[in-house]
């Protein structure tokens, strides 16, 4: 059994860098792709970004786009999530996730989560 731990969140002002980090136990993420994803107040939780098991392809949400990046190291057993320019509608809870076979932008195949780092963007 896998259990995943966000951290580096915190409170920031517009367009101030955070770097995210999800560090696993249990159970090695490398035959895993892996994701973030974000619930902002009152929404849905929604896609963020996503890595291939290898590392070579990354997906990122339109809203993030040019901004984050997603990057992993399985040497670590972690995943990364690089948010530059950040925006007061980049608030939300941060989760990671991982699975075996995903479809990119969906929480579909997503097998286990982590219980979330808050990150705050004054304006």
């Amino acid at each position: 059994q896998a259990q995943l731990v966000e951290s580096g969140g915190g409170l920031v002002q517009s367009g101030d860098s955070l770097r995210l980090s999800c560090a696993a136990s249990g159970r090695t993420l490398s035959g895993y792709a892996l994701g973030w994803f974000r619930q902002a107040p009152g929404k849905e939780r929604d896609f963020v970004a996503a890595i291939t098991l290898t590392g070579e392809t990354t997906y990122y949400a339109d809203s993030v786009k040019g901004r984050f990046t997603i990057s992993r190291d399985n040497a670590k057993n972690s995943v990364y999530l690089q948010m530059n320019s950040l925006k007061p509608e980049d608030t939300a809870i941060y989760y990671c996730a991982a699975g075996r076979w995903v479809v990119v932008g969906t929480e579909q195949g997503y097998d286990y989560w982590g219980q979330g780092t808050q990150v705050t963007v004054s304006s």
